[in-house]
């Protein structure tokens, strides 16, 4: 599986004025309070997810849903709740696939960033809204086709 960039939509969900630097401190605020209780946001498992900036090659740190893809890989939905515009954190790993991290259950580990696509995202697609229907949702939204990443474990260096 490549990752293979989804292009924007012409139409989806407004994000309205939140966005910007309000956005990254309420991502922020998120993204410790996890740590501190670890848990789920909206009913639903959650990780963080570290990425390296496709302008600025800053480590970017983002809350995410998720669910789970066998051992040590999980599936992730660059959804933006529906609008027309890809997220930012999906822009990064598409820039950046084998440089991201993901913490969760505590731990960090190493990813590499696969986009799902055919039989496989839509096997993916048929899972996630059976588990979260919202996603459902977003897709109607929206004239993008939502992308699925798959965050697979990184292969650990031998020596």
């Amino acid at each position: 599986m490549a990752f293979e960039k989804t292009a924007s939509g012409t139409r989806g969900a407004r994000m309205g004025s939140f966005g910007g630097p309000v956005a990254r401190w309420l991502n922020n605020q998120m993204v410790r309070r996890y740590r501190r209780k670890g848990g789920q946001f909206g009913g639903m498992d959650v990780l963080v997810l570290t990425t390296v900036g496709a302008k600025t090659g800053q480590r970017r740190e983002t809350l995410l849903g998720s669910f789970p893809d066998g051992d040590g890989a999980w599936l992730v939905v660059a959804s933006a709740a529906g609008a027309a515009k890809n997220p930012a954190w999906y822009h990064n790993l598409a820039a950046h696939p084998d440089q991201a991290e993901v913490e969760a259950g505590g731990r960090k580990v190493k990813v590499t960033a696969a986009q799902l696509t055919g039989a496989d995202r839509e096997a993916a697609w048929q899972r996630i809204t059976a588990a979260q229907p919202r996603y459902a949702g977003y897709q109607t939204k929206t004239d993008r086709d939502i992308p699925i990443i798959r965050l697979a474990a990184a292969p650990q260096p031998t020596s």
